[in-house]
């Protein structure tokens, strides 16, 4: 059976850093793209950072130039090192990956999310 598991995420003041990471086990046969989202109270989830198999990066305009997402494709982990946090990061954190699973198929996989907040 094939999972994310993240971890990583807490309470910390304002300015603070933290790093989450998201790990695919189980039956898989290649990682695609895998990205960071976040989902705060009352409003949509939204995709914050992406890093593709190569490991190109994108990231949104919110998190631009505080968040870095990286991989490591040998443990099967994504990362997302946050930096000077601000109270409007507080949500919940998930990871989601691309995974292969054999014949050049593949589907998206949610990790089960990780509270992130942010005290002023």
């Amino acid at each position: 059976q094939v999972q994310l598991v993240e971890s990583g995420g807490g309470l910390v003041q304002a300015g603070g850093s933290l790093r989450l990471s998201c790990a695919a086990s189980g039956s898989i046969v290649s990682i695609y793209g895998m990205g960071w989202y976040r989902q705060a109270p009352g409003k949509q989830r939204e995709l914050i950072a992406s890093i593709t198999s190569g490991g190109s990066t994108n990231y949104g305009d919110s998190v631009k130039g505080r968040f870095t997402i990286s991989r490591d494709n040998a443990k099967n982990t994504v990362f997302l090192q946050m930096n000077s946090l601000k109270p409007e990061d507080t949500a919940v954190y998930y990871c989601n990956a691309d995974l292969g699973y054999g014949l050049g198929l593949s589907r998206y996989y949610w990790g089960q999310g990780t509270q992130v907040t942010v005290s002023s």
